[in-house]
């Protein structure tokens, strides 16, 4: 069996790659470490997991047989806030609720309309 590091990054089409980014900074805190005219690839603080955003209006926000991303917090303290910027940084509120008392969860939008699940579970 081959070892690997498990799943470490994703691309995504999208329309607009200022506004995604500004989207998954602003709910995630994400960095940017590379970027061309039609590109920006970030990573997330902690795991540092790798998202690309590809310039693409074609199959923007197309899931195909994907359901949602997930996002698990490391603080429960961190649930509301998460959800409080979604709208704001431009994205929607799908559905909000809780899997057992103390783990919250919020599907949420994108800008492109990618579906992201974002939960806490101790």
């Amino acid at each position: 069996m081959v070892k690997t590091y498990g799943l470490t990054h994703l691309a995504m089409n999208v329309k607009d790659l200022r506004k995604s980014f500004h989207f998954y900074h602003s709910l995630f805190g994400v960095e940017e470490v590379y970027s061309t005219s039609d590109r920006i690839e970030f990573r997330t603080p902690g795991a540092k997991d790798v998202i690309d955003l590809l310039q693409g209006d074609s199959q923007s926000g197309t899931m195909g047989g994907l359901e949602h991303i997930g996002f698990r917090l490391i603080d429960p303290r961190d649930f509301e806030p998460v959800v409080a910027q979604v709208e704001p940084a431009g994205g929607r509120i799908l559905e909000q609720g809780e899997f057992a008392p103390g783990c919250p969860y919020a599907y949420v939008a994108d800008p492109d309309g990618y579906v992201l699940e974002i939960w806490f579970e101790p």
